[in-house]
């Protein structure tokens, strides 16, 4: 990241978004809820510090520009982050009598909850959430105990009495430093190879460790620890740093694989594909708004939706997550 500090305020975002959708600058302003003269001096104070020229200013009104517009499109996806960024604080934030008390696994808190907790607050407004965060394991232990509306975990494996549903897919990736040897192979690593490989991991309980675990043991081999960590951004910043190869979730790595900051290395005869799952007690027909977030999971991964709420099968002993 860089030392920069002029970042543009969320309110002039906002507001160009208002402009675009209203057609005008007045109109955009009175749709935010902004004086119109105010809003004029923050989009001229903008354009003086970046240099970019965002309206066309004339007696019948300013539009925007052709790079106002494009600004614009930018300015989505930054609102559309700080809202799921916000929904994410406001879950975390201690609050008395949440509505809906969730758990999740790292992984899963970290790069697919806020998305959906946005739209679950798109959807019911004034309802509070509670998240937690901890590993696959223990999410699925506080499940158990009753101290969560409804958890999210990676493992596949589950303890008994939990109905559990599928919410969407995910793999690990085996990654390595540019320079790692690793890195200029051709053919494929074997199950054997990183078994025998000292690795970066996750600590012992996370999902990402549960189903490594359980990959390789279908493989017939084991997993070889050179470090255990309790975050991805710890084990993804050991690579970076040239540490051993690692494996992650593809969701913790798929920056630094696209801005070629790691490598990623194939690997062959294992199944590296996971389940993400949602699990809970009590009736199996999952109503209200636990019903809704898992809704809204299903939805964001592609898989289809229940009508009148979601209904997963009965896990009295233990087992894998079903399919």
């Amino acid at each position: 990241m860089t030392g920069r500090r002029d970042w543009p305020d969320l309110a002039l975002l906002e507001l160009l978004v208002g402009i675009s959708e209203h057609g005008s600058l007045g109109a955009g302003a009175r749709a935010v809820g902004m004086a119109q003269p105010n809003a004029s001096r923050a989009v001229a104070r903008f354009e003086r510090g970046s240099g970019v020229r965002l309206l066309r200013r004339s007696p019948r009104g300013s539009t925007l520009t052709a790079e106002g517009a494009l600004v614009v499109d930018w300015a989505r996806g930054v609102l559309d982050a700080a809202e799921r960024l916000d929904a994410g604080i406001d879950a975390l934030r201690a609050g008395a009598g949440p509505g809906l008390s969730v758990a999740a696994s790292m992984t899963v808190a970290e790069y697919l909850v806020p998305a959906w907790l946005t739209e679950l607050r798109r959807r019911h407004p004034a309802v509070r959430v509670a998240l937690d965060v901890q590993n696959s394991a223990d999410v699925a232990a506080g499940v158990g105990v009753g101290n969560y509306d409804i958890g999210f975990v990676e493992s596949p494996e589950l303890p008994g009495g939990l109905h559990s549903l599928e919410v969407g897919r995910d793999e690990l990736v085996v990654v390595v430093h540019p320079e790692h040897p690793w890195a200029q192979r051709r053919e494929p690593v074997t199950p054997a190879e990183l078994a025998a490989t000292p690795l970066v991991v996750r600590e012992a309980g996370s999902g990402t460790r549960t189903a490594l675990e359980a990959a390789l043991g279908g493989a017939g081999t084991t997993v070889a620890p050179a470090l255990a960590l309790p975050s991805n951004a710890a084990v993804r910043l050991s690579v970076l740093t040239g540490g051993p190869p690692a494996v992650l979730s593809a969701l913790a790595v798929d920056a630094a694989l696209a801005s070629g900051e790691l490598h990623r290395v194939l690997v062959a005869g294992v199944d590296l594909g996971r389940r993400l799952t949602a699990v809970w007690i009590g009736p199996r027909q999952l109503t209200g708004l636990a019903g809704d977030l898992v809704q809204i999971a299903q939805r964001s991964s592609g898989l289809t939706r229940a009508a009148g709420g979601v209904s997963g099968p009965s896990s009295a002993g233990g087992g894998r997550a079903p399919g």
